[in-house]
């Protein structure tokens, strides 16, 4: 899989697919409708690129693992090399866009998981536990602490967040995950979920977007 960073002139850059590195609870009103703590750092986990499927055209979700829950998040892609804490200028000049991500959670299993004191990898690292949309420039984007993200499933509009209340802003995170490993082209940041997750069933119509930047229209096989 390649991410399509699509330009107005219709030229596009592709990148090959990297890992995924992603953010539990960076929303605290996420992190309480699950009855989690509020994390004083990024809470951090990867999914490979296996988990990556594209978001348009539909996508499948286990059926015999338990519920499966929906997390709408902004999605950050990396177009230059980032490592040993950059700063805000190096880790902005090094987002080459932006797009839309599901993080697909098996949540049962991922409880078991916590209960036991476990990693998550089980539970959020499956195939096609990330489908991702393709992203527009980077510098379609203004302001970073201003980005809306939305998911509607059957007409219903179920989250409805905005990068401002995040709890570690964008450049921040980003600054923090390559000061402990280094980003490079083709990863994508997945940077948290607002509140207003649950589970998906098989027929769902879904529409996410960041609004005035993208809108993709997928639906659950």
């Amino acid at each position: 899989m390649s991410y399509q960073h699509q330009y107005a002139d219709r030229t596009r850059i592709h990148f090959p697919v990297g890992k995924l590195v992603c953010v539990g609870r960076n929303y605290a009103e996420h992190a309480k409708e699950l009855n989690n703590p509020v994390p004083s750092e990024p809470l951090l986990f990867i999914k490979p690129a296996t988990a990556a499927v594209a978001l348009e055209g539909g996508f499948a979700i286990p059926q015999d693992r338990g519920s499966v829950h929906y997390e709408a998040e902004i999605a950050v892609l990396i177009g230059k090399p980032l490592s040993t804490r950059p700063n805000d200028e190096e880790v902005r000049d090094a987002i080459s866009g932006f797009g839309v991500a599901l993080d697909l959670t098996l949540r049962d299993v991922q409880s078991r998981l916590k209960d036991k004191g476990h990693p998550w990898e089980i539970a959020k690292a499956f195939d096609g536990a990330c489908p991702l949309s393709p992203f527009v420039p980077g510098d379609a984007v203004e302001d970073l602490a201003d980005i809306g993200v939305r998911l509607s499933i059957n007409g219903e509009l179920r989250q409805d967040g905005n990068s401002r209340d995040m709890l570690t802003p964008i450049l921040e995170l980003i600054r923090y995950i390559s000061g402990h490993f280094s980003l490079q082209p083709g990863d994508v940041v997945l940077t948290g979920t607002p509140a207003g997750v649950g589970a998906l069933a098989s027929g769902d119509r879904l529409v996410v977007e960041l609004p005035e930047l993208c809108r993709f229209e997928s639906h659950v096989l």
